[in-house]
C-alpha cells in the first residue's frame, strides 16, 4: 500500500479514538438543512438523558419510511430492521433502555379498551399494531406519563420529552426531544422518523404541537 492511504487510515483511526463532545455533518436532503451529530452524553445522570442518548443511537437516515401493517412476535417485536414509521423511532429508542412499549401499551389497552381511539374501527386489541399508532401513545403517556403544556416557547421543550404533531392537517407524528441544540442554540434537536429516515432535525416548530409528554418508567 502506498503511504497516503497509511495517513489517511493512520488519520481515521486518530478521529475514531478520540473522545469528542460533538461532530457534525451537514446534509441537504429534500431542500432541508439536516444537522445530524453522533454526540452522546458520555455519563448521563438522568433517565432523560439515557433516552436522548438511545433515540440518538438510532440515527439512520436509510431507513425506508413504510407504514404497512406489519405481523411481529409479541413481547420485543419489531418490524423489519431498515424499515419504519415515527412510532417506531420511540418504540426503538425506549427498548434501549429495556422498556418495550409493545408491551407496556398492550397491557394498558386490554386493561383500558374503552380509553383508547377507535379510530381503526377494532373491537380488540392487536399486539401488531397498537404501539405503533400515534393516537394510542398519546392517551398511554397521559394515562401513565406525565402530560406537559404546549406552549410556543423553545425553552419549555427538554431533553428525554416527547412531542406529537399533526402534520398538514391530517398525519400525526411524534418524536423525541434530544439534548442537542439548533445552530442558534435555541431549540432542542429532535429525533424522529417523517419520511427521511430516523433522523436529528431542528423541527420542534415545522408543525402544529398536539401534545407534550414525559415517560420515565
Amino acid at each position: 500500500m502506498n503511504k497516503p492511504f497509511y495517513i489517511i487510515l493512520f488519520s481515521l483511526i486518530t478521529l475514531f479514538s478520540c473522545k469528542k463532545e460533538s461532530k457534525l455533518t451537514e446534509v441537504i436532503s429534500s431542500n432541508q438543512k439536516e444537522i445530524v451529530y453522533d454526540s452522546i452524553i458520555e455519563n448521563p445522570n438522568s433517565f432523560a438523558e439515557k433516552l436522548s442518548n438511545a433515540a440518538i443511537s438510532i440515527i439512520d437516515d436509510k431507513i425506508v419510511y413504510t407504514p404497512n401493517y406489519v405481523s411481529i412476535k409479541y413481547p420485543n417485536g419489531d418490524v423489519p430492521a431498515k424499515t419504519g414509521v415515527c412510532t417506531d423511532v420511540i418504540v426503538r429508542a425506549y427498548r434501549k433502555l429495556n422498556i418495550d412499549l409493545q408491551k407496556e401499551v398492550h397491557e394498558d389497552m386490554k386493561a383500558n379498551f374503552s380509553k383508547y381511539p377507535k379510530t381503526w374501527g377494532l373491537t380488540k386489541t392487536d399486539t401488531n399494531i397498537d404501539h405503533r399508532r400515534v393516537p394510542n401513545l398519546e392517551v398511554f403517556f397521559e394515562r401513565k406519563g406525565e402530560k406537559l403544556k404546549v406552549t410556543q416557547n423553545a425553552s419549555d421543550y427538554k431533553t428525554g420529552e416527547l412531542v406529537t404533531w399533526m402534520i398538514n392537517g391530517k398525519l400525526p407524528h411524534i418524536g423525541i426531544v434530544t439534548h442537542l441544540k439548533s445552530e442558534d442554540g435555541k431549540r432542542n434537536l429532535i429525533v424522529h422518523n417523517v419520511g427521511g429516515g430516523q433522523v436529528l432535525q431542528d423541527c420542534l416548530f415545522s408543525h402544529e404541537i398536539v401534545e407534550h409528554y414525559r415517560f420515565e418508567n
